[in-house]
């Protein structure tokens, strides 16, 4: 598949998440195979008025490349002017986020708001897609109506705007992630537009991609939740439409995840930030694992990159010791 003159080595995409696909979780999802990740969903107010807290969503590393930034905003001219700063700055893609469904987001008119403004949306996309030369793709919901009928309009418009790519995840902007995403509409989508498109939704296994990419048609499979301290879905995707057996992830590949996420959120937040959120974000890691609700009460009140490293070993251990 490609973005514009980006040729991407497998159909495997990491979807942006807010608060969760920094560059830590983006690095995993690189490592296991994933061809390409997004920044997690950066306000175009925030960059264009200078906050570092916001530009620091944009830190990246070559490890990463090609990393797609996304962007949300009402404003076409403020979207656009983003639009150019990030591209200035070595953006190799910029998404526009028209699927978002929170409240807030909503309420400043951007997200999937735009998908029941139309002529708002095609501004912003004529105007981003004057303002930069790199590859402009969006992402979008079903739309307000289960029909899909804000769907496939959406996507004529992006096509006919100068886009190059379109991620759907074809839930309305009522149901959130509940309910069942019909795939049906990415198959219509796609039928619809000669631009590449993007599955997303209910890809919880590699078995799940494979049946979407055979079901739709679509040029690419994008995962979220499920690759949530799972990165290795995305080797597991690559290995299933290669045609191969996958069996369980060995325990010491995901102990080798686990640290090697520790070691990055350290690099890249400091670590006394990086002790806060990692007191969540490791019990992701041992979904399902042995003794696992051992590990979530130790790292409760981890304070110290030493205090992590030493209750990873003591799980470690107490895995071992219980598969022997």
């Amino acid at each position: 598949m490609r973005i514009g003159p980006i040729q991407l080595a497998n159909p495997t995409i990491f979807a942006p998440l807010a608060g969760i696909s920094d560059l830590p979780m983006r690095l995993l999802a690189k490592a296991a195979g994933c061809a390409l990740v997004y920044s997690e969903m950066v306000s175009a107010n925030g960059l264009v008025h200078g906050g570092a807290k916001t530009w620091q969503l944009l830190t990246t590393v070559p490890a990463e490349q090609p990393m797609s930034v996304q962007l949300f905003g009402g404003d076409p001219a403020m979207v656009a002017e983003a639009a150019r700063r990030v591209a200035a700055a070595g953006a190799e893609i910029v998404d526009i986020n028209c699927g978002c469904a929170v409240k807030k987001i909503l309420k400043s008119g951007s997200g999937v708001a735009l998908m029941r403004d139309l002529p708002r949306a095609t501004a912003m996309l004529k105007a981003v897609r004057k303002a930069i030369n790199v590859p402009l793709t969006i992402k979008m919901r079903t739309g307000w109506d289960p029909s899909g009928t804000d769907a496939l309009a959406l996507a004529r418009i992006a096509q006919d705007c100068g886009v190059d790519a379109l991620a759907l995840h074809p839930r309305t902007a009522r149901q959130g992630f509940g309910g069942r995403a019909d795939w049906t509409l990415i198959e219509r989508v796609k039928a619809a537009v000669d631009i590449p498109v993007i599955g997303n939704g209910d890809v919880q296994t590699a078995d799940d991609a494979v049946r979407m990419l055979s079901r739709t048609g679509c040029d690419a499979v994008m995962v979220g939740r499920a690759a949530i301290g799972h990165p290795f879905i995305f080797n597991q995707i690559i290995e299933r439409l290669a045609g191969r057996e996958i069996g369980p992830v060995p325990v010491a590949a995901r102990f080798d995840a686990i640290r090697r996420y520790v070691d990055a959120a350290m690099t890249y937040s400091g670590e006394p930030r990086a002790c806060l959120v990692l007191r969540s974000r490791l019990a992701w890691f041992v979904k399902g694992m042995p003794r696992a609700s051992w590990f979530r009460q130790a790292i409760r009140h981890i304070a110290s990159r030493d205090e992590v490293q030493r209750h990873i070993d003591d799980y470690e251990a107490l895995v071992a010791a219980q598969q022997a």
